[in-house]
Parts: structure tokens; sequence; C-alpha cells
């Protein structure tokens, strides 16, 4: 009996010892796989174009010359430039693949953030509509302003090696003028503007877009005021019965 209980002890003690090494063993692993899972996701930088001007504007002069009305149409894009991300070009590499930074993103998609610096900009000398705006007062004044069309092309940071880079921006301007025979073109033009990144990486990148994006800006702007000195329209239409 002695011996039977004996062998019995012998057993139990040695279930404890087993048990006692299989959970040091499992609060080991688990302590390990704790160690080994990865870190919260970095946060994606987000990027726009800027406050814009921060200083009270000047007030223009009584006789200051105010161009005509401007309506500016709602920008359409390349698909492939159609989402928030921020894109590059290898172009010494394949200048036909578009590679996205991984960690950095537009606000907003590009032809909108391009859309709005290029309104506030036409704003200093005119007044600028939305398409909406526009329709409300051609239906009801029979006043149908001019109208600028963009279709953003490109817009990317492109390298031409490995050590040098530009923020790429190309787009198609149209000017529309309503008269009582239909749309007339007013005029149409590429523009294509290069400004140097002052390093290879998305912050770079975003840096050298703003830039090429102010100077199409500029351009485009430039280009529209002489239009429409050139060509100033003519009586408003006259309000459907």
């Amino acid at each position: 009996m002695n011996a039977i209980r004996s062998t019995l002890n012998t057993r139990a003690r040695r279930a404890r010892r087993v048990g006692a090494a299989a959970l040091f063993f499992g609060i080991a692993l688990l302590a390990a796989g704790c160690g080994a899972l990865p870190d919260k996701p970095a946060r994606a930088a987000l990027y726009d174009f800027g406050p814009g001007a921060t200083a009270p504007a000047a007030a223009a002069p009584a006789a200051a010359t105010q161009l005509p009305t401007l309506a500016l149409a709602e920008f359409e894009s390349n698909t492939r430039i159609d989402g928030t991300q921020i894109l590059y070009r290898l172009g010494y590499a394949d200048a036909n693949e578009l590679r996205p930074y991984g960690q950095s993103r537009w606000s907003q998609p590009p032809a909108q953030l391009l859309r709005q610096r290029l309104r506030d900009t036409l704003a200093q000398q005119r007044t600028v509509l939305g398409p909406e705006e526009s329709a409300t007062i051609a239906r009801a004044k029979g006043e149908v302003p001019d109208t600028l069309r963009i279709s953003l092309d490109e817009f990317s940071h492109y390298f031409d090696s490995a050590t040098s880079s530009v923020g790429l921006v190309r787009l198609r301007a149209t000017l529309i003028r309503g008269t009582t025979g239909g749309d007339r073109v007013m005029g149409q033009r590429m523009f294509t503007v290069r400004r140097p990144a002052p390093t290879a990486d998305a912050p770079g990148g975003v840096k050298a877009l703003i830039a090429a994006s102010d100077g199409a800006v500029a351009e485009v702007v430039q280009w529209v005021d002489a239009l429409q000195k050139q060509q100033p329209q003519q009586q408003p239409l006259q309000p459907r019965q």
C-alpha cells in the first residue's frame, strides 16, 4: 500500500512540475509574441498648397479696372491623378510608370487644390463664379460670363536622374464665350511648367509641385487676361421667355 501511495505521490509531483514548466513556457511565448507585434502604423503626412495669402489685401483704387466676370468650371483630370496619392516618375528608368509615395498624401485631389489656387488668383481682378452660380445668373439676367475650362494632364514629381528632379505640371486651358449663335472658343493653350525639387523625397516633391502649380496659375491668368482684353464682351444675351 505504501509503495502504491509513494508511486502516486511521485506521479503527482511530476505532473505539477510538467504543468509549471508548460505554464512558464506559455508565458514566455506570450511575452515574446507581444514583443514581436508590429508598432502602430505611422500616420501618413498630409499636404496641401498652404494657407495662401495671410496678410490683409490692400484696398484696390476706386479707378482700378475690373476685368469681366469669369465662370471657372470644375477641373477635368487624368484618371491616374484623380486620387490623393503623391506620385513620382523615374524618368531615367521608366517614365511611363507612376509610383506613389507610401506615407504621404495630398489633403484633396491635386485638381481641386489647383482649382482653388487658380480661383483665388483670378478673383484678385474680377468676379469668379462657379458653374451653378453662372447658370443662375444666365437664367435670371441673360448674362453669360466667359467660361474657363481646365484639364489637368500631369502632376508628378519627375526624376530626370537619381539626383535631379522637378515638380511637373501640365494642363490644357480653354476659354469659351457664350453668344447668341452658341458657344465660341476664344482660345486654347497647353501649359507645361517644371520647378526644381530641393530634395529627392515626398516633401521635396511637394514643394516643387506647389511652385510649378503657382507658375502654371500665373501663366493661365496672364493668358486669360490678355484674351478678355483683346475680345471685350458684347451686350448680354436676352433671357429666354
